[in-house]
């Protein structure tokens, strides 16, 4: 199988980014190489998201875009993995013969086993045995800024969602594993990880001590890692944001001062519809509970606007919840009915109202994000640089609240810190000046 190319197309979130990553790597002893379009691919994997309104049918328009490729190229073979090949299953291979294989999350290290075997298939199975252990345990060269599986699935059943139903159910890596691959991370140029899940902050990995750890304990443990500057972690639910981590942001130096906590509504009736299982009080507590560890801690959220029931008082509480909490950032979107989910029968507001509340809701967070990163300016920040900007001489990085920065660096390596005067703010990243050593 030498010299076959291989090209991912990665749709959502950061944890597809991640499983894309890992099957790449499972496919390079089979003799795959990436390569940038499916033009010149051997194999082309389309690793998809479920989460938005008629993901499974953006799926089969891009298959359709594909048919044509194949039928030029028998000897291609096209693959659908991730949450909407879990959800849709066998119903792929009926709707669209041009795919060969349909595998869902948790199977996606039998990839090279199924290319072996030839013919289509279905690999959506929950299986016993933890995928990681068959993945390759050396990681290839790796980014700046670098991402981690460490939990997956939820137990949660929020109403307007799919993740229980296409990734499973809570389970955790681990600690001593996540720990190797960080240091294996670090060893391959990573200067920072964010650490990820579904429900990330529900971690609980079984310890070689015999306990199982919290999300805390193993922050604190990445934080000995040398080499390791920066520790991120993505996405939480308010409802386990325990006592120990809410301490490690004011602890831990190198857990950085953003966090993204979805709240996606201010009203508490939404709220129990959603079965989010916390009111808005308890989330302002919470965030009044984080900025005491950490006074400079920067929220971002997620939002649903247009949820099943939302009068315009429940919409008016959530732009309440808005001022009152002042958010860096956040994602709004307007509510998407997903089958299978209990709020998918339920009657939907008129889209143009759910439409003009979440232009009104946009127009307050963007302004809310502006506000930040004006605030920004003449500040000094310890900046992470990944990759040349796109001026001569230009590099571009993260500072620790995630805004994007761009500045002259020449000379300047990927993975490199340092101290940056942030000059101006832009609608989506600052500019700023080193500061000399």
């Amino acid at each position: 199988m030498a010299g076959r190319k291989l090209f991912i197309k990665t749709y959502g979130c950061q944890m597809n980014v991640y499983d894309s990553e890992r099957m790449a790597e499972a496919l390079a002893p089979e003799g795959y190489t990436p390569v940038e379009t499916p033009d010149e691919a051997d194999l082309i994997l389309l690793n998809t998201c479920h989460i938005r309104e008629k993901a499974a049918e953006k799926v089969y328009s891009d298959i359709g875009r594909l048919r044509p490729l194949k039928a030029g190229r028998p000897g291609l073979r096209i693959a659908v993995t991730g949450c909407v090949a879990q959800a849709e299953g066998e119903e792929i291979l009926r709707r669209a013969p041009a795919v060969d294989l349909v595998v869902g999350p948790q199977s996606y290290h039998r990839l090279p086993a199924l290319l072996r075997e030839g013919g289509r298939a279905v690999a959506t199975d929950f299986p016993a045995e933890d995928k990681f252990d068959h993945l390759p345990r050396s990681r290839a060269r790796s980014a700046p800024a670098a991402f981690l599986t460490v939990q997956e699935g939820c137990d949660k059943f929020c109403a307007f969602c799919v993740v229980p139903y296409t990734r499973g159910a809570e389970t955790s890596r681990p600690a001593d594993r996540v720990l190797r691959e960080a240091q294996d991370l670090v060893a391959r140029g990573a200067r920072e990880i964010t650490l990820l899940g579904q429900n990330v902050n529900a971690y609980h990995g079984a310890g070689s001590d015999g306990a199982d750890w919290s999300l805390a304990r193993l922050i604190r443990a990445l934080a000995r890692i040398d080499g390791l500057a920066r520790i991120r972690y993505t996405t939480s639910h308010p409802c386990d944001m325990a006592d120990d981590l809410i301490a490690a942001h004011g602890e831990v130096d190198r857990l950085m001062p953003y966090l993204h906590l979805p709240v996606q509504s201010g009203s508490d009736r939404i709220l129990r519809a959603m079965n989010r299982r916390h009111t808005a009080a308890d989330y302002l507590r919470l965030v009044e509970r984080l900025r005491a560890a950490r006074p400079d801690l920067m929220l971002s959220s997620d939002f649903i606007v247009g949820f099943p029931g939302e009068t315009e008082a429940d919409f008016e509480a959530t732009l309440a919840l808005v001022e009152a909490v002042g958010f860096g950032m956040a994602f709004s979107f307007r509510y998407s009915p997903r089958p299978g989910t209990p709020a998918f029968e339920r009657p939907e507001v008129p889209q143009e109202v759910a439409d003009d509340r979440l232009q009104r809701l946009q127009a307050l967070l963007t302004r809310q994000q502006r506000a930040a990163q004006a605030a920004m300016v003449g500040r000094e920040l310890e900046v992470l640089f990944e990759k040349p900007g796109r001026l001569p001489g230009q590099m571009a990085g993260k500072t620790g609240y995630l805004h994007a920065v761009h500045a002259q660096a020449p000379g300047l390596a990927p993975g490199a810190i340092r101290r940056v005067r942030i000059t101006a703010a832009g609608p989506n990243s600052l500019a700023g000046e080193l500061v000399a050593a």
